[in-house]
């Protein structure tokens, strides 16, 4: 799977990185037909310390998947987010017929 990182008002961390292409190889296992995946770290600046955003954006066959948390630290964002897209996987997998 080919990954693709961006960031805002975030400088770029080869800890983040390497902590999610570990969580996107577990996907990735689970799922071979997922392409490439966009990854969008943002923070925003916010009284209540949180304000970590992480986006993760999947290629696969049919429509896009995505999935966004906010949380108080990146790792959080990442587990959140990986989470909703293990759902969206699985109900996409259910979906598809094999021929």
């Amino acid at each position: 799977m080919k990954t693709v990182f961006e960031y805002t008002n975030v400088s770029a961390s080869d800890r983040l990185e390497s902590f999610l292409e570990e969580k996107l190889g577990n996907l990735s296992n689970k799922y071979p037909f997922v392409i490439r995946a966009d990854i969008f770290f943002k923070k925003e600046n916010r009284d209540d310390n949180s304000g970590h955003i992480c986006g993760i954006r999947l290629s696969a066959p049919g429509p896009r998947l995505y999935a966004s948390s906010d949380k108080v630290s990146f790792e959080e964002a990442i587990t959140e987010t990986i989470r909703d897209l293990n759902d969206q996987l699985e109900r996409r997998k259910d979906k598809m017929k094999t021929y």
